[in-house]
């Protein structure tokens, strides 16, 4: 049984890695009039970014692509939201303090 959900784990991992063609949505996002990511590191293909929190920390970070501080949230969603009656708003890290 382990055996099985260990093979199953490294083909779903590869297959994550494996070359494949675009999907409707990353051409849509990528090139079409649905792109939201109007600013941002606009010559790379994908934008990525590796954070870290340390304990007792916390950081809020930007999912509408509207930031000036971006990965960081500055409250631009705000704007957003009163323009197009949208709901977004941050995602809120925190790491407990260490004990």
């Amino acid at each position: 049984m382990k055996t099985t959900f260990a093979l199953l784990a490294i083909l779903a991992s590869a297959s994550a890695f494996a070359p494949s063609a675009k999907s409707a949505v990353e051409t849509r996002l990528f090139d079409g009039p649905g792109k939201i990511n109007e600013k941002i590191d606009l010559d790379s293909p994908k934008v990525a970014t590796m954070d870290s929190v340390k304990a007792g920390g916390k950081k809020v970070y930007c999912r509408c692509w509207q930031s000036g501080t971006f990965p960081l949230c500055d409250g631009a969603h705000m704007a957003h939201n009163k323009e197009t009656g949208d709901n977004v708003g941050p995602l809120i890290v925190s790491v407990a303090k260490e004990e």
